[in-house]
């Protein structure tokens, strides 16, 4: 076959298995489809013979986070945002912070890898991606406030994660990582990211303010979207910080005009978004790197109980500082906070770009790909058993 027609067969291929596991999830409601999809792709991948084409970062970071994350903005509940304003603020930021540190600690002395590698592996790994999570908890009728404080911190957490990713490779790549580095970087892309979002965001508004056009609507967020990224990515700075920036304006302006709530846009990005989400976690099981992967299976499974032990505390450190006595952040919401940090699709790319450069240990890549496995399949697999253990769903119907 040609290029294009392997190209095409990939698309045909992926579009079937993402409807057949689409049929499957229906008569298993306990696992969530995002979770089916991952290991429909890691079967797809591991069939002999079978030629796919590569899969690179710039594919998962160009064509569907922006999309992703510009739809997550614009489907943000504001007012009940607001109202966890802090808790969010705090596990978007600081949280990532003291995960990334944590896990550097942890797999440095646990796993005996060197500082910049334990660094630059708590940076790939720190942002959250509970899109499994929200969805389920939606099935439920789970309280709003849990579904704000999960939604908005993976949000604003991409943001900050890829920031201090590209902050700590920034500095390895120099050939003398040094924190104080890595901190100019770190504001120099989160600053620069944040003024091209409000940038492309208010040319956004003020345009939707003159048009009464549906597909106009769709077209002009499409270019913001996928422009602002574009725009800080040309510049080197954080291109999702941007797409947050530039969809919370528009988020926002929808929210106070109502112009925008119930229209063909929001059903033309929900669509978009569950069309990007099938395949993107299709990609991320197909682009599983099994072969290397076995060798490292022990030290893998380290790393993800590291990674997990290392987001309790920041969930219920933070936490606890808002609402020490459970008032408005019961424990039950914690303890699903804790377990629905799921790892998902961004961290993947950021994964997978590392590996391409010498100065970094090439074992980073592969372990960050299997924490990220390993969260969608443990984590997301016992989604439905732990939301009941914790009576989320009885509160719901109550």
């Amino acid at each position: 076959m040609s290029t294009a027609q392997s190209f095409l067969f990939f698309l045909i291929l992926l579009g079937a298995a993402a409807t057949g596991l689409r049929l499957v999830s229906r008569t298993t409601p306990t696992v969530p489809y995002p979770v089916l999809l991952a290991l429909g792709g890691i079967l797809i991948g591991l069939v002999p013979g079978l030629r796919l084409p590569p899969i690179g970062p710039d594919l998962i970071l160009l064509a569907f986070v922006p999309g992703l994350v510009f739809e997550a903005s614009l489907s943000l509940d504001l007012q009940e945002l607001w109202r966890r304003i802090l808790p969010v603020s705090l596990l978007a930021t600081v949280g990532v912070f003291l995960t990334v540190v944590m896990i550097a600690v942890l797999v440095h002395f646990g796993l005996g890898l060197d500082w910049a590698s334990g660094f630059l592996l708590g940076s790939i790994v720190a942002a959250t991606d509970p899109i499994a999570v929200v969805s389920l908890l939606r099935r439920l009728g789970a309280p709003p406030g849990l579904e704000a404080i999960l939604d908005g911190e993976s949000l604003f957490n991409d943001g900050t994660g890829v920031a201090v990713f590209t902050a700590v490779l920034g500095t390895i790549l120099t050939g003398h990582p040094s924190v104080t580095d890595a901190g100019l970087r770190f504001v120099f892309v989160t600053v620069t990211g944040v003024v091209i979002g409000l940038g492309a965001g208010t040319i956004a508004v003020l345009f939707l303010r003159l048009i009464q056009d549906a597909e106009l609507e769709i077209l002009t967020t499409l270019v913001v979207a996928y422009g602002s990224y574009l725009g800080a990515d040309l510049v080197h700075a954080s291109g999702v910080v941007s797409v947050v920036t530039a969809g919370v304006v528009v988020a926002r302006y929808g929210s106070r005009t109502g112009r925008l709530q119930g229209t063909q846009l929001h059903g033309f990005w929900n669509l978009l978004a569950f069309v990007l989400n099938a395949v993107l976690f299709l990609i991320v099981g197909i682009a599983l790197p099994a072969h290397r992967l076995v060798p490292l299976a022990g030290l893998a499974l380290g790393a993800y109980a590291i990674m997990f032990a290392a987001r309790a505390i920041p969930v219920y450190g933070l936490l606890g500082l808002v609402d020490p006595r459970g008032a408005s952040i019961p424990w039950s919401w914690r303890h699903m906070t804790l377990w629905g940090g799921l790892r998902g699709a961004l961290s993947v790319a950021l994964a997978l770009s590392v590996a391409a450069y010498p100065q970094v240990n090439s074992d980073v890549s592969v372990l960050a790909y299997a924490m990220v496995v390993l969260s969608l399949i443990v984590q997301g697999g016992l989604l439905l058993p732990v939301a009941d253990l914790l009576r989320l769903r009885e509160r719901a119907v109550k």
